[in-house]
């Protein structure tokens, strides 16, 4: 155990190094959900919040409404840099360096998620300041559901984080990884981020209810705005569990499919 801690350290190291000497891939993907956000707010939002509210133009209210869409798109967004990473280390001959030393086997992965969860939490950091900076505001919120939150953000940073790890372990390459993990940009796009699930059309109405994005912002939506949650709350969280656990058997059953 204390031989897997250490390794599984040093890896996280490794990531953080590689993130702060390459941030141009961070960055990129950040820049998606600030530009989504600037959009939405300033260009479509005195439309949509007229549509949703049954009233008059308002932006504020059409901030708190995306904001928390727009933090989980920022998760989703980081993570395809992680899968893009796992493909270059399978690729480049990192991988066959780490066999010929005493190393824990899974620390390599290890590495990659924690790394990869802490520049999500930055980066909804990041956009959620800018959020802030342009009206939106939190006030009815108790601590309590902020650490609930914060818990919600990290445990579907996690979730996430092991799927992408998973999709960068069956790309031959990092082009290919990236490609294969743009669901985790375009599932927010469909679900309740942006507008209400019931002003879609019927027949599509399942498609945005029934995926990991709905259920998890419709819950940060409520803990931010101090407003109910209903079922969603165990919803996200089972979601969360579920690819959590799925993406991490299907991770280390990959990596050590290559490395047998």
């Amino acid at each position: 155990m204390s031989t897997a801690v250490r390794d599984s350290s040093t890896m996280l190291r490794r990531n953080l190094l590689h993130a702060r000497r390459y941030p141009s891939l961070t960055l990129n993907l950040l820049l998606t959900p600030v530009m989504l956000l600037l959009l939405f707010v300033y260009i479509f939002g005195g439309t949509l919040s007229a549509g949703i509210g049954g009233g008059g133009p308002d932006r504020s209210a059409y901030i708190a409404y995306i904001v928390p869409g727009l933090l989980l798109m920022t998760i989703g967004s980081t993570v395809i840099g992680t899968a893009v990473s796992v493909a270059n280390d399978m690729t480049e001959g990192i991988i066959a360096r780490f066999r010929t030393m005493a190393i824990h086997r899974g620390s390599v992965l290890v590495g990659h998620v924690a790394g990869s969860v802490i520049q999500a939490i930055l980066s909804v950091i990041l956009v959620g300041a800018v959020a802030v900076a342009i009206g939106f505001r939190s006030t009815d919120a108790t601590p309590l559901e902020w650490l609930a939150a914060l818990g919600l953000l990290v445990l579907f940073a996690t979730a996430l984080t092991w799927i992408a790890v998973g999709m960068g372990l069956v790309s031959p390459n990092a082009e290919a990884a990236s490609n294969n993990a743009m669901p985790l940009i375009l599932l927010p796009l469909l679900s309740s981020a942006f507008v209400p699930v019931d002003t879609m059309p019927g027949w599509f109405q399942p498609i945005a209810e029934y995926q990991p994005f709905t259920p998890a912002i419709e819950t940060l939506r409520g803990l931010l705005l101090g407003t109910g949650i209903g079922h969603n709350g165990w919803l996200a969280v089972a979601w969360c569990v579920g690819l959590a656990v799925l993406g991490y058997f299907w991770s280390t059953s990959k990596f050590n499919a290559r490395n047998d």
